[in-house]
C-alpha cells in the first residue's frame, strides 16, 4: 500500500469514527461524556447514579452506546428541585 493510500484509508477511519460519536443532528442526545462535562462529575460518579437509578433516563444504542436525551436532563433536574422542598 502507498503512502498515499494509507493516508486515504486513514482519513476514513477517522472521519468514520467521529460520525459515530457525535450526536444527533439536532443536538438533542448527549454522550455520556458530554453529559459529566456539562455536569463536572467523573464517569464513575454517572455509572454509580445510573446502578441507583438517580441519574436520568437513558437510551442504548445497538453499539452499546448510552445517550441522555436533552429534555430528559430537564425532567430530572425537575425532580431534583422538587425532591428538596
Amino acid at each position: 500500500m502507498s503512502q498515499t493510500e494509507n493516508r486515504t484509508t486513514s482519513a476514513r477511519r477517522s472521519t468514520r469514527k467521529e460520525t459515530r460519536r457525535m450526536p444527533t443532528a439536532t443536538g438533542k442526545f448527549l454522550t455520556v461524556a458530554e453529559f459529566c462535562a456539562e455536569f463536572q462529575i467523573s464517569r464513575s460518579t454517572f455509572y454509580d447514579w445510573r446502578a441507583k437509578g438517580r441519574a436520568p433516563r437513558c437510551r442504548k444504542l445497538p453499539n452499546g452506546d448510552l445517550r441522555i436525551d436533552r429534555a430528559d436532563v430537564e425532567r430530572w433536574l425537575d425532580s431534583l428541585e422538587d425532591a428538596n422542598r
